[in-house]
Order: structure tokens, then C-alpha cells, then sequence
């Protein structure tokens, strides 16, 4: 089944711009989720990080709504009084109640305004509200699932707080809210039976019966179109949940989701094909280092080199200079993750580099928390070892550099038999005798007594991220190796690997490499896996530093600042379907594309002229060379145009659907892609 294109994978100059067109005085947005100021997954990063974006787009109209937990209010929230009248009088209203609302600002980046709801204060509903649920919606909830009690008593309260906020409204704002994950998507459901006046969007950023069937080590993708869904979801006892998530997508004005291979497997597994893809960006800023990322990665390798010294003591028999580290990091779920796709391709990469005789070393790391009870105190004696080795060749070196000092004074050359004495020698050789183990059984942290740096620092000394994952709605973490230089390897099943593919002509030139795991057998996989791998090792430290270079400027591409602008389309696409008699949605309609030989009429995507990779040589970079620039003109992909479409208007009895869009050819199984040597073997010269 081919991969299609969607209106979020057209050019980002093709999105209009909305503050010409939108008046956003009177309009009110709510973004609902359950990872509000609650760190539980990946949407804790989409929202921290696009708040700022969405902040300033909206200014005061803008408000996250989420639970209430001690943990979080504690570290991350600033608690305040309501700013406006209408406000406050909602959360008195709900306070005086029976509920606990609190109001308060979230302290990252942007400080957006929050709104946390209490749900285990208002479990006294609870079995009032799912016989509500199950009288308005037919979906029932097991008393057992506390997850799913909770995301009940949200949904409630979430819908209660909405209808609460428009009554005590005047002046009846525009109000726009869009619900992320199954967790939220009860009270999207609530909002569309009691009609409430509001503009609804949810966001699948996976879908549970997907993330099941993979780690049932099924062929998924192959057979979206052939899974019972009830069958399958009731056989793994999540029916209620698949029952959320699917009314939440059918009800929305409008759906989304995070990626293209996502959109696929939402329209054959929740039935509604989305409106609109929405993929997800990163803070750039945080990660941006200039020209100093490059200093940056020797810093934090040298830091990991102190880690391998400790951890290999006493039989360190590699050359650290010439050593490689490799890095998979994310939840423990070891074939979804591609975990045993990269144990797989090691112990190919350890053969081939053992035949070959090459004089590289490779230091694969794991970071993926398993369930541990505490640190074994053997494997904290080796960085015990390696600091006493340290401070042990100090003391020695101060002695040795004063006896020397002094020799040097009377004027004679020193006698090196007596530079060191018999209580040096022993001093040393009681160091030397002890060799341990170390693994590391967590998340990274600065706090940690094994590996004592954080993720972003760790990242940075890496040379390699290898995510092979066979189920990745997006994937963060190639991501944030882009933003901070470091290559990575990642696949055409994830979100991630499919937006590069479709942005980037040549994703392996800039360090970014796409693994075949959709169209190739898993034994071929690995095959291709080892070849990625070992090519990269045959790279001189050269090509490396040149590679990081043009990763690094691919940053832009994954900016909430364009990426962010996915999320303004379909809150206008929104507004336009729920109050069709004040808001109108065109998009824009470009010229298109006649060719490789055409000229570049459309505006290029912004990212092009950040790269320097615009085809008008007075846009490209002037520190590259000319064969890079050359080069680089030739990667532009492409843009595919949707067609004009309007959501001008919407009658009950409409069908729904997405806006068409621009039909495209389908995308022919991958080739192989040019390996890091051959890619790079133009600047080697």
C-alpha cells in the first residue's frame, strides 16, 4: 500500500498567512491533555516545547488544560489567580461545587497559562459519569482499568469546565479545543453530545490497537487493511479504550495526526482518514550552539571516554582515539523499538570489522530503563578504580614535578632511579590490581553515580543515533540528534524517517539514514543495518566532522517556528467548520511544479534558504564548497501542491472526510541509499 501525500507535506510557504485573513480577538483556544505539566511520554514534549509558538500566536487566549498533580504543580507550575472576570467566575462556580480547579502558569519556556483539574478529588461522580458515558455513548468502562476511571472523570470535568467558561461568558468567545490522545478524548465526545459551541480537533499520536498489534509481533503494516479491530482490541482486553479513541476521532471537526505512516494506519484502524498531518518540531533554540557544537561533541565524548575507561578497566586493551559510540535510546519495548534488529546488525558489524581487520572499536550503548532494584555495588568499584587511578597519578605527578623542580634549582640533572621512591611504586600497583563491570540500568542523569552526564550531553558525544524501530509514530529521538549535529539512523515505518524522505532528495548525504523496514524482509534489514554501520566506521574523523556539519543544518526543517504552523491550519480549518458564518479556510494554490528542469517558481521552503540549498546560487551557503552547493541544489525535492479547497461550510448531513488533496504517484520501493563513504567522498578530496 503506497504512502500518499497530505496537505502537511506539501511546502510550508504553501500555508497561508492566517493573520491576514483570521481575527483572533474573540476567539479562545484550549489545548487538553493529559500531559500537561505532567511528564509521562512524548506529548509532554510536544506541548513544552511548542507552547512558546503557539504563545505567541494567540498571546492571553491561550490556555493548556490538564490534571492536577502534586509532583508537577510542586516543580512546574506557578499558581495564580485567573486573570479575567469570566475566569474566575468558572473556577468558583466548579470549585463551589464539589471539584478542585486551580489555575496557575507552567514554568518552561513561553509560560503558557494552565488550567489542572482534580480528578481524584471528584471521584465521588465516577460511577455516575460512566453511566453517563455509557447512556450517551454506549462505551462502557471495567471498574479494574484506573487509567481508563480517570481519563472518565477528565473528560467530565474537562467538558463541565468548557460549558462553564461559555456560560459565564458575555460576550460567547470562538472557542477552539484540541484534545490530544485517547486520555482527553472523552470530554471532545462530551463537548459534541451536549453541543457546546466549541471547534474540536483531536490528535492521535499513536494509536493504542497499533501499538498492541506490534508488540504482538505481528505483521502489521502489511495487514492493516485485513485486522478485525473489534476482535483484536477485545482479545487484548483495551475494547473501552479503542472505543474513546474512536469516538474522539469520528467526533472531532477535525482529525489529525503525527506523521504519514500514522495517518495510514488511524484511517484502517479508527476508520476516519485524517484531515490533516501534523508533525512535530523541536525547540531549535534550546539545542543551538553555533559553531561551537562541534567543540561541544569533544567536550561530551571525553566525558563518555572517562565512563568507558571505568567501565573496561584492566582490559582496555581498544584504542579510545580510534573507538566509535553508538547509541539506542527509549521505552524497553524490544522489537518495536528495534532493538533486536541493532543486536542483531552489531554482531554483523563485529565479524565484518574482525575480517577486515579494521582497527575501529565500537561502543554500543543502551539506554532503555528496565526494572532494577538498586545499584550492585560491583558496578559502581570500576569508576571507584578508574577516579583513584586519577588522583593516584596526580599525587605521584606533584611528587615527581617537585623533586624534579628542586633537582633543577641546584643545578645539576636529575637522578630519575630516585625520582620515584618505593612508596610510589606500591602506591601505584595497589591501584592497578582490580577490574569490574559496569552497566547502566537507567535514564541518564547528571545525579547518576555510573554515567554522570544528561541525555542532551550524552547525545553530543556520540557519533551515531540508531533507531530501527519497526513502530514510531514520530520519533523524537533522531530528532533531537539532527538539532545537535549528530547522525542517525532511523527508518521508513517511523514519522521522522518518512517527513525526511519527503523533504530531503538525499537524507544519507546530510546524515540522516532511512532503513528499509517496510518493503524488506527482516533478515534484509539487518543486512542493510550492518552496511549503514560499517560504512560509517570506514569514515576518516574528517568526513565525521564535515557530516556533523551538514546534519546540523537541517535544525530549521524540525523548528516549531514552520513546524508549528501545521497546528494553525488545522485550528483554522476548525474554526471554519464549527462557525462556518465567521471563518472561511482556502488554501493556498501555487504554481506547480513542471519538472527537474523547471525553474524554482513557488517560493522555496524556508529551510532551503537557511541550508543555502535554494537552486539560485545567490542564496547558497558561501562557506560551502562549489561541488556541495552543486550538490546540494540537486537534493531539492520536489513540492506536490494541494488542490484549492474551501471548509466554508458544513451541514450536519455532510460526509466527512479530509481536504483533498493533490493526487501523487506512489512512492517505488526504496533503493539502496549512498553510504556515508561515497556521499562524503567528494569533500575527503
Amino acid at each position: 500500500m503506497p504512502l500518499s501525500r497530505t496537505l502537511s507535506m506539501s511546502s510550508l510557504p504553501g500555508l497561508e498567512d492566517w493573520e491576514d485573513e483570521f481575527d483572533l480577538e474573540n476567539t479562545v483556544l484550549f489545548e487538553v491533555a493529559w500531559e500537561v505539566a505532567n511528564k509521562v511520554g512524548g506529548i509532554y514534549t510536544v506541548l513544552q516545547t511548542k507552547a512558546k509558538v503557539t504563545g505567541d500566536e494567540w498571546g492571553d487566549n491561550y490556555y493548556l488544560v490538564g490534571p492536577y498533580t502534586e509532583q508537577g504543580v510542586r516543580t512546574q507550575v506557578e499558581l495564580l489567580e485567573p486573570p479575567t472576570p469570566a475566569l474566575k467566575r468558572t473556577l468558583d462556580s466548579m470549585n463551589s461545587k464539589g471539584c478542585k480547579v486551580y489555575f496557575g502558569r507552567w514554568l518552561i519556556e513561553g509560560g503558557p497559562l494552565v488550567v489542572l483539574l482534580d480528578v481524584g478529588a471528584s471521584a465521588w461522580a465516577l460511577e455516575r459519569w460512566k453511566g453517563e458515558l455509557w447512556d450517551t455513548c454506549n462505551i462502557g468502562v471495567p471498574w479494574y482499568d484506573r487509567e481508563a476511571n480517570d481519563a472518565v472523570l477528565f473528560g467530565f470535568l474537562t467538558t463541565w469546565f468548557l460549558g462553564e467558561f461559555l456560560a459565564q461568558n458575555e460576550e460567547k468567545p470562538h472557542v477552539v479545543a484540541h484534545f490530544h490522545e485517547w486520555l482527553a478524548g472523552i470530554g471532545l465526545c462530551l463537548c459534541r453530545a451536549r453541543r457546546l459551541p466549541v471547534a474540536t480537533i483531536f490528535t492521535t499520536h499513536a494509536t493504542l490497537l497499533g501499538r498492541y498489534l506490534c508488540a504482538g509481533a505481528v505483521d502489521f503494516y502489511n495487514n492493516l487493511e485485513n485486522f478485525n479491530v473489534d476482535k483484536e482490541a477485545g482479545e487484548r482486553q483495551i475494547y473501552h479504550r479503542y472505543c474513546m479513541e474512536r469516538a474522539a476521532a469520528h467526533c472531532a471537526h477535525i482529525f489529525t495526526t503525527v506523521s504519514q505512516i500514522t495517518a495510514i494506519e488511524a484511517q484502517h484502524l479508527l476508520k476516519r482518514k485524517p484531515d490533516i498531518v501534523t508533525p512535530n518540531g523541536l525547540n531549535v533554540k534550546k539545542f543551538s550552539a553555533m559553531h561551537e557544537f562541534q567543540n561541544l561533541h569533544a567536550q561530551s565524548k571525553a566525558r563518555i571516554q572517562e565512563f568507558v575507561r571505568g567501565h573496561f578497566y584492566g582490559h582496555l586493551d581498544f584504542n579510545l582515539d580510534k573507538t566509535l559510540y553508538f547509541f539506542i535510546a527509549g521505552r524497553y519495548e524490544f522489537s518495536n523499538k528495534g532493538a533486536d534488529v541493532f543486536l542483531e546488525a552489531l554482531a554483523r558489524l563485529n565479524y565484518l570489522l574482525r575480517v577486515n581487520g579494521s582497527e575501529q572499536t565500537v561502543v554500543a550503548f543502551f539506554i532503555m530503563p528496565a526494572r532494577t532494584n538498586n545499584f550492585n555495588v560491583e558496578t559502581l568499584k570500576g569508576q571507584a578504580v578508574r577516579k583513584q587511578l586519577w588522583d593516584t597519578a596526580n599525587t605521584v605527578k606533584e611528587k615527581f614535578g617537585r623533586k624534579l623542580y628542586e633537582s633543577l634549582l641546584v643545578g645539576s640533572l636529575p637522578d630519575m632511579n630516585k625520582m620515584l621512591d618505593k612508596e610510589d611504586f606500591t602506591m601505584m600497583k595497589r591501584a592497578i590490581f582490580a577490574t569490574q563491570v559496569i552497566f547502566h540500568p537507567e535514564f541518564l542523569s547528571s545525579t547518576s553515580p555510573l554515567l554522570p552526564v544528561d541525555y542532551e550531553e550524552f547525545v553530543r558525544g556520540c557519533h551515531l543515533g540508531v533507531f530501527p524501530s519497526y513502530y514510531e509514530p514520530w520519533g523524537y529521538t533522531p530528532a533531537e540528534c539532527t538539532v545537535m549535529g549528530i547522525p542517525s539512523i532511523s527508518t521508513n515505518l517511523s514519522g521522522f524517517g518518512c517527513f525526511m524522505e519527503e523533504h530531503i532528495a538525499d537524507p544519507s548525504a546530510y546524515g540522516i539514514y532511512i532503513l528499509d523496514r517496510r518493503f524488506r524482509s527482516l533478515d534484509d534489514s539487518c543486512s542493510q543495518l550492518t552496511s549503514f554501520l560499517y560504512s560509517f566506521c570506514q569514515q576518516s574523523r574528517r568526513q565525521r566532522i564535515i557530516q556533523r556539519n551538514r546534519t546540523e543544518r537541517l535544525s530549521d526543517l524540525l523548528d516549531w517556528k514552520y513546524l508549528g504552523r501545521y497546528y494553525m491550519s488545522a485550528r483554522h480549518m476548525a474554526l471554519a467548520k464549527a462557525f462556518p458564518e465567521h471563518f472561511t479556510y482556502e488554501p493556498h494554490e501555487a504554481d506547480a511544479w513542471e519538472g527537474p528542469g523547471a525553474s524554482c517558481r513557488a517560493l522555496p521552503h524556508p529551510h532551503l534558504l537557511t541550508l543555502g540549498l535554494c537552486p539560485h546560487p545567490r542564496n547558497a551557503d558561501p562557506g560551502l564548497p562549489l561541488q556541495e552547493a552543486a550538490k546540494a541544489r540537486r537534493n531539492i525535492r520536489a513540492p506536490e501542491w494541494p488542490r484549492r479547497a474551501s471548509c466554508a461550510s458544513s451541514t450536519s448531513g455532510s460526509k466527512r472526510g479530509s481536504v483533498d488533496t493533490a493526487p501523487s504517484s506512489s512512492i517505488s520501493t526504496p533503493s539502496e541509499p549512498l553510504s556515508p563513504a561515497s556521499s562524503l567522498g567528494e569533500e575527503r578530496n
